[in-house]
Protein backbone atom coordinates (compact mmCIF):
# COMPACT_ATOMS: atom_id res chain seq x y z
CA UNK A 1 0.00 0.00 0.00
CA UNK A 2 1.34 3.76 -0.70
CA UNK A 3 0.80 6.07 2.11
CA UNK A 4 0.79 9.51 0.53
CA UNK A 5 0.39 13.12 1.43
CA UNK A 6 1.17 16.72 0.01
CA UNK A 7 5.19 16.20 -0.37
CA UNK A 8 5.87 16.87 -4.07
CA UNK A 9 6.92 13.44 -4.48
CA UNK A 10 3.80 12.02 -4.57
CA UNK A 11 2.69 14.49 -7.18
CA UNK A 12 3.22 11.83 -10.26
CA UNK A 13 1.03 9.74 -8.34
CA UNK A 14 -1.66 12.66 -7.86
CA UNK A 15 -1.19 13.17 -11.73
CA UNK A 16 -1.41 9.71 -13.01
CA UNK A 17 -4.86 9.25 -11.26
CA UNK A 18 -6.30 12.23 -12.56
CA UNK A 19 -7.53 10.13 -16.09
CA UNK A 20 -9.98 8.56 -16.92
CA UNK A 21 -8.07 6.35 -19.22
CA UNK A 22 -5.12 5.36 -16.52
CA UNK A 23 -8.10 3.84 -13.70
CA UNK A 24 -9.50 1.76 -17.12
CA UNK A 25 -6.33 0.35 -17.40
CA UNK A 26 -6.10 -0.43 -14.34
CA UNK A 27 -9.30 -2.19 -14.11
CA UNK A 28 -7.86 -4.17 -16.99
CA UNK A 29 -4.85 -5.45 -15.31
CA UNK A 30 -6.71 -6.02 -11.40
CA UNK A 31 -6.81 -9.64 -11.74
CA UNK A 32 -4.13 -10.65 -14.45
CA UNK A 33 -1.33 -9.48 -16.49
CA UNK A 34 -1.80 -7.85 -19.88
CA UNK A 35 0.07 -6.69 -23.25
CA UNK A 36 0.38 -3.32 -24.11
CA UNK A 37 -0.88 -4.27 -27.37
CA UNK A 38 -4.26 -6.33 -25.57
CA UNK A 39 -4.80 -3.43 -23.27
CA UNK A 40 -5.05 -0.64 -26.39
CA UNK A 41 -7.01 -3.09 -28.59
CA UNK A 42 -9.11 -3.12 -25.14
CA UNK A 43 -9.63 0.84 -24.95
CA UNK A 44 -9.63 1.49 -28.45
CA UNK A 45 -6.60 3.28 -28.54
CA UNK A 46 -3.53 3.21 -30.21
CA UNK A 47 -0.21 1.43 -28.83
CA UNK A 48 1.77 4.59 -28.61
CA UNK A 49 -1.17 6.43 -26.60
CA UNK A 50 -1.60 3.78 -23.99
CA UNK A 51 2.12 3.33 -23.75
CA UNK A 52 2.57 6.90 -22.54
CA UNK A 53 -0.37 6.36 -19.85
CA UNK A 54 1.52 3.12 -18.82
CA UNK A 55 4.26 4.86 -17.98
CA UNK A 56 2.81 7.78 -16.41
CA UNK A 57 0.83 4.43 -13.50
CA UNK A 58 4.57 2.95 -13.74
CA UNK A 59 6.47 6.36 -12.44
CA UNK A 60 3.12 6.59 -10.32
CA UNK A 61 4.67 3.28 -8.68
CA UNK A 62 0.81 1.57 -9.74
CA UNK A 63 2.00 -0.38 -12.28
CA UNK A 64 4.54 -2.72 -12.86
CA UNK A 65 5.99 -4.31 -15.92
CA UNK A 66 8.52 -7.42 -17.24
CA UNK A 67 8.93 -8.47 -20.90
CA UNK A 68 8.75 -12.04 -21.79
CA UNK A 69 8.76 -13.61 -24.81
CA UNK A 70 5.31 -14.74 -26.98
CA UNK A 71 4.78 -16.28 -30.18
CA UNK A 72 8.03 -15.45 -31.53
CA UNK A 73 7.67 -11.98 -30.19
CA UNK A 74 8.82 -9.72 -26.92
CA UNK A 75 5.70 -8.49 -25.15
CA UNK A 76 5.72 -6.16 -22.02
CA UNK A 77 2.88 -7.28 -19.47
CA UNK A 78 1.38 -5.17 -17.23
CA UNK A 79 0.21 -5.62 -13.76
CA UNK A 80 -1.32 -3.95 -11.14
CA UNK A 81 1.71 -3.41 -8.22
CA UNK A 82 -0.73 -1.86 -5.61
CA UNK A 83 -4.11 -2.65 -4.26
CA UNK A 84 -4.57 0.58 -1.44
CA UNK A 85 -3.55 4.38 -1.61
CA UNK A 86 -3.66 5.60 1.75
CA UNK A 87 -3.40 9.81 1.74
CA UNK A 88 -3.00 11.96 4.63
CA UNK A 89 -4.17 15.27 4.15
CA UNK A 90 -2.58 18.17 5.45
CA UNK A 91 -3.07 19.62 9.42
CA UNK A 92 -2.00 21.88 11.79
CA UNK A 93 -0.02 19.36 13.50
CA UNK A 94 1.90 18.57 10.55
CA UNK A 95 3.68 21.58 9.04
CA UNK A 96 7.07 20.85 9.02
CA UNK A 97 10.42 23.04 8.39
CA UNK A 98 12.34 21.44 5.04
CA UNK A 99 16.01 22.44 4.59
CA UNK A 100 16.49 22.44 1.20
CA UNK A 101 19.68 21.94 -1.04
CA UNK A 102 20.00 21.97 -4.63
CA UNK A 103 22.96 20.42 -6.48
CA UNK A 104 23.97 20.80 -10.18
CA UNK A 105 24.75 17.67 -11.79
CA UNK A 106 28.52 18.69 -12.49
CA UNK A 107 29.10 19.61 -9.07
CA UNK A 108 30.52 16.58 -8.06
CA UNK A 109 34.00 16.66 -5.90
CA UNK A 110 35.14 12.90 -6.71
CA UNK A 111 34.32 10.48 -9.54
CA UNK A 112 35.50 7.40 -11.20
CA UNK A 113 34.03 6.42 -14.39
CA UNK A 114 34.22 3.95 -17.28
CA UNK A 115 33.20 4.62 -20.89
CA UNK A 116 30.69 5.09 -22.16
CA UNK A 117 30.64 8.17 -20.53
CA UNK A 118 30.28 11.68 -21.42
CA UNK A 119 29.12 15.49 -20.16
CA UNK A 120 27.19 18.56 -21.31
CA UNK A 121 25.57 21.91 -20.59
CA UNK A 122 22.62 22.72 -21.92
CA UNK A 123 24.38 24.64 -24.50
CA UNK A 124 27.26 22.37 -26.15
CA UNK A 125 29.22 18.73 -25.60
CA UNK A 126 32.49 19.11 -22.99
CA UNK A 127 35.30 17.68 -24.54
CA UNK A 128 34.89 14.11 -25.93
CA UNK A 129 32.82 11.55 -25.36
CA UNK A 130 34.25 8.13 -23.92
CA UNK A 131 37.31 9.55 -22.30
CA UNK A 132 36.97 9.84 -18.68
CA UNK A 133 39.50 12.56 -18.64
CA UNK A 134 37.31 15.55 -19.37
CA UNK A 135 35.02 14.65 -15.90
CA UNK A 136 37.63 17.04 -14.47
CA UNK A 137 37.51 19.92 -17.50
CA UNK A 138 36.87 22.89 -15.18
CA UNK A 139 33.45 23.61 -17.35
CA UNK A 140 32.20 19.83 -15.55
CA UNK A 141 30.44 22.73 -13.11
CA UNK A 142 28.14 23.58 -15.87
CA UNK A 143 27.10 20.32 -16.76
CA UNK A 144 23.46 19.70 -16.78
CA UNK A 145 23.71 15.93 -18.04
CA UNK A 146 26.67 13.26 -17.32
CA UNK A 147 26.30 9.57 -18.30
CA UNK A 148 28.67 6.49 -17.22
CA UNK A 149 29.10 2.48 -18.02
CA UNK A 150 30.45 1.85 -14.57
CA UNK A 151 31.73 3.52 -11.79
CA UNK A 152 30.54 6.62 -9.81
CA UNK A 153 29.97 9.96 -9.06
CA UNK A 154 29.93 11.90 -5.98
CA UNK A 155 28.57 14.86 -4.61
CA UNK A 156 29.60 16.99 -1.02
CA UNK A 157 27.38 19.24 0.63
CA UNK A 158 27.10 21.19 4.03
CA UNK A 159 24.76 20.02 6.94
CA UNK A 160 23.20 23.19 7.63
CA UNK A 161 21.04 21.67 10.29
CA UNK A 162 21.41 24.01 13.94
CA UNK A 163 22.43 22.56 16.98
CA UNK A 164 19.14 22.03 18.14
CA UNK A 165 17.19 20.94 15.10
CA UNK A 166 17.35 17.11 14.20
CA UNK A 167 16.53 15.79 11.10
CA UNK A 168 13.13 13.45 10.99
CA UNK A 169 13.70 12.65 7.34
CA UNK A 170 15.73 13.35 5.03
CA UNK A 171 14.76 12.88 0.97
CA UNK A 172 16.63 12.74 -2.24
CA UNK A 173 15.42 13.57 -5.62
CA UNK A 174 17.00 13.43 -8.71
CA UNK A 175 16.22 12.25 -12.20
CA UNK A 176 18.38 8.98 -13.51
CA UNK A 177 18.07 6.02 -15.85
CA UNK A 178 20.42 3.70 -17.53
CA UNK A 179 23.24 4.40 -20.07
CA UNK A 180 23.07 2.74 -22.92
CA UNK A 181 25.00 2.57 -26.42
CA UNK A 182 22.29 4.89 -27.99
CA UNK A 183 18.81 4.49 -26.64
CA UNK A 184 17.63 0.82 -24.97
CA UNK A 185 14.28 0.76 -23.73
CA UNK A 186 15.29 -2.44 -22.30
CA UNK A 187 18.48 -1.73 -20.49
CA UNK A 188 18.19 -2.86 -16.85
CA UNK A 189 21.04 -0.92 -14.71
CA UNK A 190 21.39 -1.68 -10.94
CA UNK A 191 21.93 1.50 -9.09
CA UNK A 192 23.23 2.11 -5.78
CA UNK A 193 22.44 5.03 -3.87
CA UNK A 194 25.01 5.57 -0.83
CA UNK A 195 24.75 8.45 1.51
CA UNK A 196 27.86 9.29 3.57
CA UNK A 197 29.33 6.02 3.19
CA UNK A 198 26.15 3.79 4.12
CA UNK A 199 24.36 1.84 1.59
CA UNK A 200 21.08 2.65 1.14
CA UNK A 201 19.79 0.02 -0.99
CA UNK A 202 20.38 -0.72 -5.17
CA UNK A 203 17.36 0.14 -7.81
CA UNK A 204 17.22 -1.27 -11.18
CA UNK A 205 16.60 1.36 -13.79
CA UNK A 206 14.58 -0.19 -16.70
CA UNK A 207 16.17 1.26 -19.53
CA UNK A 208 18.06 4.25 -21.49
CA UNK A 209 14.49 6.59 -22.26
CA UNK A 210 14.11 8.18 -25.64
CA UNK A 211 13.43 6.07 -28.50
CA UNK A 212 9.42 6.87 -28.82
CA UNK A 213 10.50 11.02 -28.00
CA UNK A 214 12.91 13.66 -26.91
CA UNK A 215 13.14 15.06 -23.38
CA UNK A 216 10.47 17.44 -22.69
CA UNK A 217 13.26 20.01 -21.68
CA UNK A 218 16.22 18.34 -23.63
CA UNK A 219 18.04 20.96 -25.82
CA UNK A 220 17.07 21.13 -29.34
CA UNK A 221 20.59 21.24 -30.63
CA UNK A 222 21.15 17.49 -28.64
CA UNK A 223 21.90 14.25 -30.79
CA UNK A 224 18.44 12.47 -31.45
CA UNK A 225 20.17 9.20 -30.52
CA UNK A 226 21.06 9.35 -27.39
CA UNK A 227 19.81 9.91 -23.61
CA UNK A 228 17.19 11.63 -23.68
CA UNK A 229 15.22 11.76 -20.69
CA UNK A 230 14.93 9.68 -17.04
CA UNK A 231 12.76 8.69 -14.19
CA UNK A 232 12.23 11.22 -11.39
CA UNK A 233 13.03 9.39 -7.95
CA UNK A 234 12.50 10.20 -4.94
CA UNK A 235 14.85 8.18 -1.99
CA UNK A 236 12.97 9.00 2.01
CA UNK A 237 14.98 7.64 5.02
CA UNK A 238 13.66 8.18 8.27
CA UNK A 239 13.51 6.51 11.94
CA UNK A 240 11.83 3.08 10.11
CA UNK A 241 14.20 2.40 6.84
CA UNK A 242 14.68 3.63 3.67
CA UNK A 243 12.14 3.78 0.56
CA UNK A 244 11.95 4.78 -2.98
CA UNK A 245 8.80 5.83 -4.33
CA UNK A 246 7.22 5.03 -0.99
CA UNK A 247 8.84 1.36 -1.28
CA UNK A 248 10.94 0.13 1.28
CA UNK A 249 14.66 -0.18 -0.48
CA UNK A 250 16.37 -1.16 2.65
CA UNK A 251 16.70 -1.28 5.98
CA UNK A 252 18.72 1.66 6.85
CA UNK A 253 17.35 4.59 9.31
CA UNK A 254 18.27 7.98 9.80
CA UNK A 255 20.17 6.78 12.86
CA UNK A 256 22.81 4.94 10.36
CA UNK A 257 23.54 7.86 8.02
CA UNK A 258 25.98 9.74 10.60
CA UNK A 259 23.48 12.81 9.99
CA UNK A 260 25.84 14.49 12.79
CA UNK A 261 28.66 15.08 10.42
CA UNK A 262 29.58 18.93 9.07
CA UNK A 263 28.93 17.36 5.57
CA UNK A 264 27.08 14.92 3.72
CA UNK A 265 28.41 12.88 0.63
CA UNK A 266 25.86 11.75 -1.69
CA UNK A 267 26.80 8.88 -4.45
CA UNK A 268 25.24 7.18 -7.25
CA UNK A 269 27.15 3.96 -8.12
CA UNK A 270 27.10 0.89 -10.44
CA UNK A 271 29.12 -1.34 -9.62
CA UNK A 272 31.31 -3.53 -12.51
CA UNK A 273 30.13 -6.59 -10.54
CA UNK A 274 26.86 -5.99 -10.30
CA UNK A 275 24.07 -8.59 -11.92
CA UNK A 276 22.84 -5.67 -14.23
CA UNK A 277 25.93 -3.61 -15.47
CA UNK A 278 23.81 -1.18 -17.99
CA UNK A 279 25.00 2.70 -16.43
CA UNK A 280 23.88 5.56 -14.97
CA UNK A 281 22.68 8.57 -16.21
CA UNK A 282 21.67 12.11 -15.06
CA UNK A 283 19.97 14.97 -15.76
CA UNK A 284 19.57 18.01 -14.69
CA UNK A 285 17.88 21.61 -14.66
CA UNK A 286 17.59 21.94 -18.40
CA UNK A 287 17.59 18.55 -19.86
CA UNK A 288 15.17 15.02 -19.82
CA UNK A 289 11.73 15.36 -18.73
CA UNK A 290 12.00 17.32 -15.20
CA UNK A 291 13.40 21.04 -14.77
CA UNK A 292 15.30 19.87 -11.68
CA UNK A 293 19.11 19.16 -10.73
CA UNK A 294 19.59 16.94 -7.58
CA UNK A 295 17.46 18.16 -4.46
CA UNK A 296 18.21 17.01 -0.61
CA UNK A 297 15.27 18.15 1.41
CA UNK A 298 15.55 17.58 5.55
CA UNK A 299 12.25 17.45 7.27
CA UNK A 300 13.13 19.21 10.70
CA UNK A 301 12.34 19.19 14.37
CA UNK A 302 13.62 21.00 16.81
CA UNK A 303 12.55 24.88 18.16
CA UNK A 304 12.79 26.43 15.33
CA UNK A 305 10.64 24.22 13.67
Amino acid sequence: MIKANGEAKFMPLYEALASEVRWRIMDLIANHEMNVKDIADRLGLSPSITTMHIRKLEQAGLVGSHRVRLSGGTHKMCFLKQKNIEIELPSASHITKISEQSISVGHYTAFEVHPTCGLGTREKEIGVWDDPRYFLDPERVHAAILWFGWGYVEYKMPNYLLADQTAKAIEISMEIASEAPGLRDYWPSDIEFIFNGISLGTWTSPADFGRAARGRFTPEWWHRNVNQYGLLKTIRIDASGTFIDGEQMSRVTLADIKLQEPFWTLRFAVDEQAVNVGGLTLYGSGFGNHDQDIVIRAYLNGKNN
